[in-house]
């Protein structure tokens, strides 16, 4: 064979190939075949052995022309078998190129034929030689005439067949791409080019999944001949049969309890992954690839969409010049999916009509949940889609500043359900995925920080299921939440509360943010803003609520209000109970100095003592003493003087203007409810107590707090208006200074007489004599507000506001089944003196209605237990069957006297009544409607007498 290989070399390198010719014709087909055989598998001298060849066999003779095709014929199998050397194979094939246009048609017919049957027999092995298959077609387009079965077809025809031919034919798995590759060089028609992307297409189910990245790569680069949408259609369309088998399998493995992993979860993942990556790089480089991707998800319907293409649009999204429309793409897919799933839910005719509706917030969570598998490229669209949906379709702020959805409120609307999408998503993106965590908290704070105009509920409701769910890394980040602190004077009252109550379970652990808190909220209690100074005893007050002091009762027995941490650490032991009595000491130290300023900042710690005092019942004492003195300030000692209480000091002028300096009711609710909880506990722990020291000294302020408030009722009970400097014909305008004045005055007064009607009720023990005290104190509060009303009524309607009861929700609660159907014999003779009273029992009705509409509103109460979300839910079940009995048992003839007057009728008011609490049932509580109405009718149907809920 060398001799061969080395006289072929050698008379080619002569200028005459005569010589080398009559050589070549000496060799048989089978020694030629060899000797190009030994030549390539040595490696050496294969090209000059090529090259002597072509050279020695001219195009023009049909002996040379034989030969050529005998060397191709040879060349292309050899090539694919993989016995070459892969830079010997590339050599070959380089050759083998540059001579295919000198092929006369018939050899290039033949040359094309066998490449057709070697695709068709799964023979192309590693596929190099079918880099020679274009420049084949190519020569074979440029004939004009070429035989075809009886007649003859052009060059160009001829070429269309054989492709016709190749796609119409079953390839091997194993040559897709390869041949995917080899056609990226075919000139193809635009029928061609759609033909051929269909069978490639169709081939990707066909594959190893490890082999569908690099097909996704070629059919990419294909995309630069045409029929993008087409390839981009279908690659989505691939990984989104795929994900449904795999959910197919999931639930068929889960029925069987069988694990079927036909299809694994992880490398399907990994390979959509690739395949996300290949095809941004390709919408990077081509931009015309880029806008038909985005043209076809703004034309397709939601339903077409899946985990995989959410994905890759937010992949996408990381291309600035497409950041924008893909965002907006997506917000118009999520509210148009979340507006059609509400208009199915509301019409049974839709459903029929439409019986499924594609869940794109689960496709977007699954892609959340997808993003494990080592999507980074994914994780920051997802990032920036949380936000801008959370900036978009968060609560809007109405009219006053107030805010137009109830921050508790549950999601109902559209925008409503997209915030909400928008907060799992960067909740689920936090706990997965350790390198965003940084960055959602740093905007979740800065969104706080500055978003002061707007509401901030969505924001606060993300930080704190992000504390609760990570602790611990949160607390790494402790640094961007101290930063925060600097800005607790400038934010409104509710972001402050918001904040730090989602902040508790870290301040229990962390020394360093609670002691940065402190010094915070001691700077802001000498703010020069008020709204600063009210955060601070916001601050100090959810503090002393949530740091428990050592022998105080178990949380289960005071129902605090923020639920525990998931911080798995003992904050109740007895050293760290014996540093919070030290710490709360002092915090309520630093709230005394609050006593001296402005009534806001007063009403906001009157409101908190009494959470306060059953989360930490240890510190009674303290509060008590507090409470006793400041009520001491506004009583009047001698028992002879008339009234009871000194109104002057609870006013301030400034200029012209007439302020309220000390919300004299509130002060005295506040401590009536302290008083009365304290002593209820007391009595009922009484056998367990042995600290007689402290018992005698719990009972010093509390016999005296019972003194004040007999004292009060009974001179109270004579005291006229007059004795207060107001009378019925006074100006109570709010133009002037003195109709200020007496309009404080007279709120005063009303809220001081609802607060002993609280407490002699809850005292009275069903003594007629006592209600008959209650009576008399509703009486002469009737009497006051009637004059109110009045004196609005002559000016303009608007200008008068019915204050807020300070009745509480509980005292309500207890009182309204008293009042329709208790039947307990003992009682009757005692509520026949609130039952005969029809004003009393309309204002009781009305004030429920007022507390049930600040609850819708607000989602708490004034007054105790107005945060206890479980015991207002209580109090509705108990007003809702009483309300429901009245108006459906009490005939309407009975209130005729009522419709002659200018108002509702009790019928119509209870009816409100219960239309407020459906709707705030379903507002605040949706998953508890049904145990609402269940406990309403089982009441309502039952005619034993009703438990009262104290």
């Amino acid at each position: 064979m060398k001799t061969e290989t080395d006289k072929i070399v050698a008379l080619s390198e002569r200028e005459s190939n005569e010589e080398l010719q009559k050589y070549l014709s000496s060799l048989t087909r089978d020694r030629l075949t060899s000797v190009i055989t030994h030549a390539s598998l040595k490696g050496k001298h294969v090209g000059a052995v090529i090259k002597g060849i072509f050279h020695g066999s001219p195009a023009g003779c049909a002996e040379g022309s034989a030969r050529r095709l005998l060397l191709y014929q040879h060349c292309v199998p050899l090539c694919q078998s993989g016995d070459l050397q892969p830079e010997v194979a590339a050599d070959i094939v380089g050759l083998l190129m540059l001579e295919t246009h000198s092929l006369p048609g018939s050899c290039l017919a033949q040359l094309a034929t066998l490449f057709l049957e070697a695709i068709k027999g799964g023979k192309m092995g590693n596929g190099k030689s079918l880099e020679l298959f274009p420049t084949v077609l190519t020569a074979l387009s440029a004939c004009e005439s070429l035989s075809y079965g009886k007649g003859e077809l052009s060059g160009e025809e001829y070429k269309k067949q054989l492709i016709n031919t190749l796609c119409s034919s079953r390839w091997d798995p194993q040559c897709v791409i390869h041949l995917t590759t080899m056609f990226r060089d075919v000139p193809l028609s635009v029928e061609e080019l759609r033909f051929l992307v269909e069978k490639v297409l169709r081939m990707l189910t066909k594959l190893d999944l490890q082999e569908v990245p690099p097909l996704v790569y070629q059919l990419l680069l294909l995309s630069a001949k045409g029929c993008k949408k087409q390839i981009l259609d279908g690659i989505v369309t691939y990984f989104k049969d795929q994900d449904v088998c795999l959910e197919e399998e999931k639930k068929k493995a889960k029925n069987l309890d069988l694990e079927v992993q036909s299809l694994p979860q992880d490398e399907l993942r990994h390979v959509e992954g690739t395949a996300i990556l290949h095809i941004v790089f390709a919408l990077r480089l081509d931009h015309e690839l880029g806008r038909e991707f985005l043209k076809a998800f703004k034309v397709t319907s939601y339903g077409d969409l899946c985990p995989f293409s959410v994905a890759l649009l937010l992949s996408v999204a990381r291309i600035q010049r497409y950041e924008e429309q893909v965002f907006d793409i997506l917000k118009a897919t999520i509210i148009r999916n979340f507006k059609d799933e509400q208009l199915l839910q509301g019409s049974d005719v839709m459903k029929t009509l439409v019986p499924d509706c594609p869940n794109v917030a689960q496709m977007i969570l699954e892609t959340v949940r997808n993003s494990m598998f080592g999507w980074d490229h994914v994780t920051q669209g997802l990032v920036q889609l949380g936000f801008v949906l959370m900036d978009g379709f968060g609560p809007k702020p109405g009219p006053f500043g107030k805010t137009a959805e109830g921050s508790g409120a549950v999601a109902r609307t559209p925008a409503q359900q997209a915030c909400k999408l928008g907060r799992q998503v960067l909740l689920e993106g936090f706990k997965m995925h350790e390198p965003v965590r940084g960055e959602i908290l740093e905007q979740v704070l800065n969104r706080l920080v500055t978003k002061t105009a707007s509401p901030v509920s969505h924001y606060l409701d993300l930080f704190s299921d992000v504390v609760n769910s990570a602790p611990m890394i949160v607390l790494e980040s402790s640094s961007k939440v101290t930063e925060t602190f600097d800005h607790l004077s400038y934010l409104p009252l509710a972001t402050v509360q918001g904040l730090l109550k989602a902040l508790q379970p870290l301040l229990k652990v962390s020394m360093t943010l609670k002691d940065a808190l402190i010094l915070v909220l001691r700077k802001a209690m000498f703010s020069s803003q008020l709204d600063g100074r009210k955060s601070a005893v916001t601050g100090f007050l959810l503090l002393l609520k949530n740091f428990k002091v050592l022998g105080s009762l178990a949380s289960s027995q005071c129902s605090q209000a923020v639920t525990a941490s998931q911080v798995q650490v003992d904050v109740h032991s007895r050293y760290n109970a014996a540093a919070n009595e030290a710490f709360c000491l002092e915090i309520l130290s630093s709230l005394r100095r609050c006593l001296s300023q402005q009534a806001d900042v007063r009403l906001l710690l009157y409101e908190g003592f009494y959470d306060v005092l059953r989360r930490n019942s240890q510190l009674s004492s303290s509060v008590m003493q507090t409470l006793l003195s400041q009520v001491k300030r506004y009583y009047e000692p001698e028992k002879d003087l008339l009234p009871p209480v000194k109104l002057e000091p609870c006013i301030t002028a400034l200029g012209d203007q007439v302020y309220l300096q000390e919300p004299l009711g509130h002060l005295l609710s506040c401590a009536v409810h302290c008083l009365l909880w304290l002593q209820k506990t007391q009595q009922s722990a009484n056998s367990n107590n042995d600290d007689s020291d402290d018992e005698e000294e719990d009972e010093g302020y509390q016999s005296e707090l019972h003194a004040i408030f007999e004292s009060m009722t009974g001179r109270m009970l004579k005291s006229e208006l007059e004795d207060f400097e107001l009378d019925k014909s006074a100006e109570f305008s709010m133009v002037s200074s003195v109709g200020v004045k007496n309009n404080i005055y007279a709120v005063l007064v009303m809220g001081v007489y609802e607060v002993l009607l609280e407490y002699n009720f809850t005292e009275a023990n069903y003594s007629k004599s006592r209600f008959e005290d209650v009576m008399e104190l509703f009486s002469r509060y009737n009497k006051l507000s009637e004059i109110l009303k009045e004196k609005a009524g002559k000016g303009r309607a608007s200008s008068h506001k019915t204050p807020r009861s300070l009745l509480s929700m509980g005292f309500i609660s207890t009182l309204l089944p008293l009042l329709f159907r208790d039947s307990t014999q003992s009682r009757e003779e005692a509520l026949s003196v609130f039952r005969s009273n029809a004003e009393f029992v309309r204002y009781v009705v009305s004030v429920a209605v007022q507390k049930i509409q600040q609850l819708e509103e607000t989602g708490h109460t004034d007054g105790p237990d107005g945060q206890n979300t479980e015991k207002m839910f209580r109090f509705l079940c108990d007003m809702t069957s009483v309300l429901m009995w009245y108006y459906t048992n009490i005939p309407s003839v009975v209130e005729d006297a009522g419709k002659r007057e200018k108002r509702s009728s009790l019928s119509l008011l209870c009816l409100e009544g219960l239309l407020k609490i459906f709707t705030t049932c379903q507002q605040r509580f949706p998953q508890r409607m049904t145990q609402l109405l269940s406990n309403a009718m089982w009441r309502w149907t039952n005619s034993a007498t009703l438990p009262s809920s104290t």
